[in-house]
């Protein structure tokens, strides 16, 4: 029951990143500044980002209290893997062979530990 769960959340977390790199790409460069905290304010991607984070956490709490942490932790490289393939399909990454080789070691430890 643990790698379902697992997958959500690594999902939402790096809807996250994805989330916060467009969110990033909107804003103004960093200052003190009104105009500077507008564009952070009013960012949609930002507030998705917060959103997907917010969600990933409260699942983590779940997954935490019901599931022995040596399960559990390693379950969070998951999101190693959908945050390869976002960057693939959002910001046309190249993805290289050793990238590749990573993921499958990723999926098959995972298979084992939640096995």
């Amino acid at each position: 029951m643990i790698l379902p769960l697992a997958v959500i959340q690594s999902a939402l977390l790096a809807a996250g990143q994805v989330f916060l790199k467009f969110a990033l790409g909107r804003m103004l460069p960093f200052s003190w500044t009104s105009a500077f905290w507008k564009s952070v304010f009013v960012n949609w991607q930002f507030a998705a980002c917060g959103l997907c984070y917010g969600a990933a956490s409260l699942l983590w709490f779940y997954i935490v209290k019901h599931f022995p942490l040596s399960s559990a932790y390693p379950m969070v490289s998951l999101s190693f893997v959908f945050g390869m393939f976002a960057a693939m399909i959002f910001f046309h990454e190249p993805v290289g062979l050793a990238k590749w080789l990573g993921v499958l070691l990723i999926i098959v430890g995972c298979y084992f530990i939640a096995k």
